[in-house]
């Protein structure tokens, strides 16, 4: 079964997404950006959601993990937890 490691940071908005996305790609740094504005808990460890496999995440999710560039920052997507920038940093 494919596993995969990742890194998100959740917000309520799809343009405080993209802000952030703007920053990142402006040189923040991913980690960093995670800790100061991210909502879930894992902005504790940087984003950081550690491995996973199909289903475990919501679809929408899983669908960009699944399938998107490695070390690249994802996003937005949309869930029903509100809007997220994914990098995925590993994938077997």
């Amino acid at each position: 079964m494919p596993t995969a490691t990742a890194r998100h940071i959740l917000v309520a908005t799809e343009a405080e997404c993209l802000q952030l996305k703007a920053d990142i790609e402006a040189g923040a740094d991913f980690a960093e950006v995670a800790r100061n504005h991210s909502s879930c808990p894992s902005r504790m460890r940087g984003g950081d959601l550690g491995a996973f496999v199909p289903g475990q995440m919501v679809r929408e999710f899983d669908e960009v993990v699944f399938s998107g560039e490695i070390n690249k920052v994802l996003g937005p997507v949309r869930t029903q937890f509100g809007y997220h920038l994914i990098e995925i940093t590993k994938r077997w």
